[in-house]
């Protein structure tokens, strides 16, 4: 599971990169751990949850979410947030999934997972990989409108690389093309459900020492 990510871009590079309008976000660039707030693209309404007025396409922009969903009533431990989706199917989330609103993605440069054994020094090994074709790059992701607005990311089957590293899913990366980009954003779920793949190991690449 991804529990660290970074987003090496400031609020302005994320804006140009996505084309999307800069709101309050002050976001100058650094880590980003569970429990804390990031910059996600959104084309919803912010706060208000239902359906976009008919025939009505609202632009992109940028603001801040809290990475980690409250858990549902049934979870065992309710103070526990949810920071990945690993069923999208599930009744927990299908529903903000269908609606195109509560669909976002989230930008970074860099991302953390645990791999298999331990270092030299005895600790866990940790592996950061990044997008060889994209810099600044978008994970898929989906919010709730909880009492602090919230998101977390999709994750699917990994690929060649992140199996390697000992991972059993991997974080849905969005492709370089504006079209999926605009999927994730507007489009019906069975077109938005196809981009839940596995990134390409060949547009990837392991970074040491970050």
């Amino acid at each position: 599971m991804t529990v660290l990510y970074r987003l090496d871009a400031t609020a302005s590079e994320i804006a140009a990169t996505f084309g999307a309008r800069v709101g309050e976000d002050p976001w100058a660039g650094g880590h980003i751990a569970p429990g804390k707030f990031a910059p996600v693209i959104t084309a919803g309404r912010e706060f208000i949850a239902g359906p976009r007025p008919a025939g009505k396409r609202l632009e992109r922009r940028m603001i801040p979410r809290l990475w980690g969903v409250p858990p549902p009533p049934s979870a065992h431990d309710a103070s526990r947030a949810v920071l990945t989706v690993r069923n999208p199917d599930s009744p927990f989330w299908i529903g903000n999934l269908r609606n195109s609103e509560f669909r976002c993605f989230v930008p970074a440069t860099l991302f953390m997972v645990w791999g298999k054994g331990d270092d030299r020094e005895g600790k866990r090994l940790r592996h950061w990989f990044a997008c060889a074709d994209q810099p600044l790059f978008a994970f898929a992701g989906v919010w709730k409108d909880s009492e602090v607005p919230s998101f977390a990311l999709l994750t699917c089957e990994p690929n060649a690389l992140l199996r390697g590293a000992g991972r059993e899913t991997m974080p849905v990366i969005l492709p370089c093309d504006p079209q999926a980009q605009d999927d994730w954003l507007y489009a019906d779920w069975n077109r938005a459900s196809r981009l839940i793949a596995p990134y390409p190991s060949s547009l990837m690449r392991e970074v040491q020492n970050a």
